[in-house]
């Protein structure tokens, strides 16, 4: 892994006393990315860039200073986005042919509140086509690469934003999560992922796989990092019906010293007689570290854990066959040439679309269509909310977090997993949060044969805090332990 950049706090103190300048930072990160895109084992994991923006963008980071403008908390702090969240430049291709050229003519929510803090987005990243895969090995430019080792898979589907931060491009990058796809990479590259409670963060400008599962989340090379870039971009917005009308905390407020008075659930579904052993050794030494700071771990029983995946199967792609019919060659994107409006249908999304998101639009227009829809679709919502309520009886029962594995492997090598179902249980730890809406995090507890496995925290709908104030203490407590 690369030298990381200094952490995103101490970057934007610097820009503000002037000890450092965002335009010095902007180029260091730049030629971080041309070194790690360089060579036989380049990492692919940037699909996109715009230098002169990101520079004049700098520029004018130290003019309002200059100004007498109070700094913001991320000036001249470089970051990524992933390629299916919409920016002015830079095309939001979403890893697919069809979207190839496709410059959006306005910018999400998230972008501009980064902006407003100070962030300099340098780059759009790679990632599985619309969202669909745990190795971003489904993007129609090609697989992007583990810093850790070139020769295995990244994760999925924000592969790319997780890869940049891991090969210390950036502190801090955007992602996109609808059953795991921030906080798997997360493990996977040895970095902090949030996923937020659904509602907390705009998806306006965020290109929809899933209505109801998806929301953007963000990679920290630290919790640190991530608390600053969750920070940013959450709360309200007029612009997203969906975004909660809930006060933000300040995630870094949190206390330094222990986990006294915290009580954290260890469920029992996620540690499995099947589960690596050496994956449910590091999850043990890490929930001994919890006790030693002072938290009550108790054993709890989310009994649906098991129907998460076959639920997530039929809601995602059902969705997603309705989301994906704008994609047709008519109004933006791809077009191809044909005989007819029928013609070039079939023409554009058969060209446009490869072969995993053609795989899950007929999954979901299948389970939608006459005659399945109860047997499938709606049989798949009741399910929803029996695991929704699982979490809801936890949480109420006085349990503040759950602590959990975030993925069933390391990660795994590129080409590894050619049967769709086996990578779909690459999830399995991680949908369930989706399905329920409740925010979870993944950080850094061990390496298993030199790779990353990473820890799941959960909490509570809107409790995001609480999340934090427990990776805080974990990370602190572990130390260069949570990377060997």
């Amino acid at each position: 892994m690369s030298e990381a950049p200094l952490p995103a706090s101490e970057l934007a103190s610097r820009h503000a006393l002037g000890t450092a300048t965002p335009a010095e930072t902007v180029k260091l990160a730049f030629g971080r990315a041309d070194e790690v895109r360089a060579g036989r084992d380049g990492l692919n994991a940037i699909l996109a860039s715009d230098r002169d923006t990101a520079l004049g963008t700098a520029d004018d980071v130290v003019r309002l200073h200059q100004e007498g403008n109070q700094p913001a908390p991320l000036a001249g702090v470089p970051v990524v986005v992933k390629a299916n969240i919409a920016t002015l430049t830079m095309p939001t291709s979403c890893g697919s042919r069809i979207l190839e050229n496709y410059v959006s003519p306005y910018e999400a929510t998230v972008v501009t509140r980064l902006r407003a803090a100070g962030a300099i987005v340098i780059a759009k990243t790679n990632m599985d086509e619309f969202a669909m895969g745990s190795s971003t090995e489904n993007s129609a430019f090609g697989p992007a690469k583990n810093p850790l080792d070139p020769t295995r898979v990244p994760g999925g589907s924000s592969g790319g934003s997780a890869a940049c931060v891991a090969a210390g491009i950036v502190r801090i990058a955007l992602g996109s999560e609808t059953g795991g796809s921030v906080r798997q990479p997360a493990s996977f590259c040895g970095i902090v992922g949030v996923k937020p409670t659904y509602g907390r963060v705009s998806r306006y400008g965020l290109v929809a796989f899933a209505s109801s599962l998806d929301q953007v989340g963000v990679f920290g090379r630290t919790v640190d990092d991530a608390a600053l870039g969750l920070a940013a971009i959450a709360g309200r917005d007029r612009y997203d019906s969906t975004s909660a009308d809930m006060p933000v905390d300040d995630y870094r407020a949190v206390p330094n010293a222990d986990l006294k008075g915290v009580t954290i659930g260890r469920p029992r579904e996620y540690f499995p007689e099947t589960l690596d052993g050496r994956i449910r050794d590091r999850c043990d030494a890490a929930i001994e570290q919890l006790r030693t700071l002072g938290a009550t771990v108790r054993d709890v029983s989310l009994p649906h854990t098991a129907l998460a995946i076959p639920t997530y199967y039929i809601i995602a792609p059902a969705e997603a066959s309705s989301n994906l019919a704008r994609f047709d060659g008519v109004r933006y994107g791809l077009r191809a040439d044909a005989s007819g409006l029928r013609d070039m249908y079939e023409r554009t999304r058969s060209h446009g679309f490869g072969p995993e998101v053609t795989r899950r639009i007929l999954l979901g227009t299948y389970v939608l269509s006459a005659g399945y829809y109860d047997a499938y679709y709606k049989k798949a919502q009741e399910v929803r909310a029996l695991i929704a309520n699982d979490f809801r009886r936890v949480f109420d029962s006085g349990v503040d977090v759950l602590f959990t594995p975030t993925a069933p492997s390391p990660a795994f090598p590129l080409g590894a997993k050619s049967d769709p179902y086996e990578m779909y249980l690459s999830d399995i730890f991680t949908a369930t949060a989706n399905l329920a809406g409740v925010p979870a995090l993944s950080l850094p507890i061990g390496r298993v044969d030199g790779l990353p496995v990473g820890g799941q925290v959960m909490g509570g709908h809107f409790a995001e805090a609480g999340l934090f104030r427990v990776a805080f203490a974990l990370e602190r407590a572990l130390g260069e332990t949570a990377h060997r």
